[in-house]
């Protein structure tokens, strides 16, 4: 795509993105003017959008996509809106439990990996507020962690227990950090972390178990919402945990764990026979 850095500068000077999103349009922009040209007509906008929304990608890669075109046209001038894709509400069906994510965390060949690990398996963190995480929002005497500008730019608070604030002060003393840095690096160069490199690593530690899920970092969150509605845990406490700003939003979220929902059928269930 020519111009690429214009486009970037567009997206957050005008329009108000956040880098990262801004970037990432500019990188789905490069991919969709490949196949429909720098200045596409109308008629090959809308041919593209057809295609993809009768795809099978899914619904994030339909919308992001779309997003990123609608971007596009506004910066040359002829601003468009296409309609959105239903959203689809899937069930949740392959979290892990308690003894599973045990097993993750005893395969752990460092200490690195292992607060890696606990931190998202007892915050229930987002991937990229991990990657964004710094040492003076690791509330380790408070037993939380403080996420700055996470999901919709919202600051809030998640808790963790002793355990993992033991092992994040290991860690710690193992890779001593200053107060504003960020609390997990790269180990060659001391860069920030991306999402593909929290990915890649579980990945590497749930090989090495003989777990036949697919494990990713989003999983810890879902299973940790799971685990917590097994042991009786509200769902105010949990909307307070997961840092969401509706209810409703939890309440969706804890329907679509299948598992829990058996589990409640069969504690209150009727006996006929």
């Amino acid at each position: 795509m020519e111009d690429e850095k214009t486009f970037v500068r567009f997206l957050i000077a005008r329009k108000g993105l956040q880098p990262v999103t801004a970037r990432g349009y500019a990188g789905a922009m490069k991919r969709i003017t490949r196949e429909i040209g720098q200045h596409p007509s109308e008629e090959s906008a809308e041919q593209f959008v057809e295609k993809l929304y009768t795809s099978g990608y899914s619904y994030h890669h339909k919308l992001n996509t779309v997003l990123a075109l609608e971007q596009y046209l506004a910066f040359l001038g002829r601003p468009t809106r296409y309609g959105r894709p239903k959203k689809p509400r899937p069930i949740v069906t392959d979290t892990l439990t308690e003894g599973e994510v045990t097993r993750l965390l005893v395969c752990c060949k460092n200490i690195r990996e292992k607060a890696i690990l606990s931190l998202l398996a007892y915050s229930g963190i987002r991937n990229q507020e991990l990657c964004d995480l710094r040492v003076k929002n690791c509330l380790v005497t408070q037993n939380a962690i403080r996420v700055i500008r996470g999901k919709g730019l919202k600051d809030g608070i998640s808790q963790i227990t002793s355990e993992c604030s033991s092992v994040l002060l290991e860690y710690l003393a193992a890779f001593p950090r200053e107060a504003n840095g960020f609390l997990f690096t790269t180990l060659l160069h001391g860069n920030q972390l991306c999402t593909g490199d929290v990915r890649k690593m579980v990945l590497v530690v749930a090989r090495r178990t003989e777990i036949k899920k697919r494990v990713y970092p989003h999983l810890f969150r879902h299973s940790m919402t799971a685990n917590m509605l097994l042991r009786g845990a509200d769902l105010v406490s949990l909307r307070s945990q997961l840092r969401h700003t509706l209810l409703e939003t939890t309440l969706h979220y804890a329907n679509s764990i299948i598992f829990v929902e058996r589990n409640r059928y069969q504690r209150f269930a009727p006996s006929y026979l």
